[in-house]
């Protein structure tokens, strides 16, 4: 396994996905790689007073500052991406704006017609402070992980998409996560980026405390995995998303894909697993940020408990990655297995 640094410079950053755009790094299944990103506008330094102009790496940018795109040797469509974020480090400082869209959600809170609102944070060892004196506990993930879409040409980075992930804006990938994405190009071609420090589910501002980050990720390929579509395992439990502009189908989307991984899990049919669903799977808002809005599916590790001394495949794998795997009993599914 080798080790690899990336820091967000001019050659390493873009602000759209594009399958064309050449890799500024590429490494072999396993190697690691601590990856810089300056938060998603790409501020280069802080503010000192709310919305105060300051230089950006792309002046007029359209779409989050992401760095990348890494390229892993041996991706090809059809496999999957497994990003292991094995530390998330948040910088020390961020900013939450609020109140700048007109859309339906804010029409509905009344601050569509402004003024916006800024916050400008202090960030520190666990917690984070704003210019007028609150504190608040920080759990730092970066918003967008992604490939990019299949078809040619730049697309923006704003919405998340269920075939190649980008802007998932979800809390729940903190440090110890895996996420698994559908490889769509060769290479892979992962982007990361736009950092929060700390956010509530959903993003109802529109932001969160947004700030540069440095994460080290370790890259590998599956060639299959449980459930199809973008799916992770956090520190909590097993997780599934839904993207959609209808929240209805955002969520059906989710719950689908947690219904697929019950029924590998516990050999279930598709009604059953929903009756279990019913009393252990939550369902999450993701973000309502980005026009396509996210819900993901939730199935906490110690669910579904042991019975009679038999190990529950619902409960977390008890494998870490950088120590010699154990044998594994038949009925049991650990990450990377697939």
């Amino acid at each position: 396994m080798t080790r690899y640094d990336l820091p967000a410079t001019r050659d390493t950053v873009v602000d759209v996905l594009d399958r064309d755009t050449p890799p500024v790094l590429t490494l072999d299944a396993g190697d690691s790689v601590t990856v810089g990103s300056l938060e998603a506008a790409g501020y280069l330094e802080p503010m000192r007073t709310p919305g105060e102009p300051v230089p950006r790496m792309f002046e007029g940018g359209t779409g989050h500052c992401l760095t990348g795109p890494i390229a892993v040797r041996g991706a090809e469509p059809g496999m999957v991406l497994e990003v292991r974020l094995e530390s998330v480090r948040a910088g020390p400082w961020g900013w939450t704006l609020a109140g700048v869209k007109d859309n339906p959600l804010t029409r509905r809170l009344g601050v569509a017609d402004g003024p916006p609102a800024w916050l400008l944070w202090d960030i520190g060892e666990g917690t984070a402070t704003d210019d007028r004196g609150r504190t608040v506990d920080i759990a730092p993930f970066l918003g967008v992980v992604g490939v990019p879409p299949v078809e040619p040409g730049p697309h923006s980075t704003v919405p998340p998409r269920a075939g190649s992930g980008g802007n998932l804006d979800c809390r729940d990938l903190v440090a110890g996560s895996t996420l698994y994405l559908p490889v769509t190009v060769p290479g892979a071609l992962l982007h990361l980026g736009d950092g929060h420090a700390a956010q509530g589910n959903g993003e109802v501002a529109g932001t969160a405390i947004e700030c540069p980050m440095t994460t080290e990720v370790t890259l590998n390929l599956r060639e299959r995995a449980p459930v199809p579509g973008i799916h992770a395992e956090t520190p909590e439990g097993r997780v599934t998303f839904g993207f959609d502009a209808d929240l209805n189908a955002a969520t059906g989307d989710a719950l689908d894909a947690m219904l697929g991984w019950l029924c590998t899990l516990f050999d279930l049919d598709r009604t059953t697993a929903l009756a279990l669903a019913g009393a252990v799977v939550d369902l999450r808002i993701t973000q309502v940020a980005n026009d396509t809005w996210g819900v993901h599916a939730v199935l906490p590790y110690d669910a579904v408990r042991s019975v009679r001394g038999v190990r529950s495949e619902c409960e977390k794998p008890d494998v870490d990655p950088r120590k010699p795997e154990r044998k594994l009993r038949e009925t049991e599914w650990k990450p990377g297995t697939h």
